[in-house]
């Protein structure tokens, strides 16, 4: 007898045949790819942006220092979200 997650499991990839496709090496490499990328950018982004956030702190700007803090963690946000989109790309190749 199977378990409820089992069964669920089942539904979900009929519902989404390609999910349950098996990646090819081809596909996995690429996603090694993008991992690498997105992983430069957002180091990239995250240095120039603690640079300034060092900046404003030492020059007691702290308004300025609390928006750079935002930014950091939106474009973080945005990168993963762009990494992530351009994965299932590729996944649905």
């Amino acid at each position: 007898m199977k378990s409820a997650y089992e069964l669920a499991m089942e539904r979900l990839a009929k519902s989404d045949p390609v999910k349950g496709r098996p990646l090819t090496a081809e596909q996995k490499a690429r996603l090694g790819e993008i991992d690498t990328v997105y992983k430069g950018k957002i180091a990239e982004r995250e240095i120039f942006l603690k640079k300034q956030l060092e900046d404003a702190l030492s020059e007691g700007k702290f308004d300025d220092a609390e928006k750079i803090r935002g930014q950091v963690a939106s474009e973080r946000a945005r990168l993963e979200e762009e990494r992530e989109d351009e994965k299932e790309r590729v996944r649905r190749e």
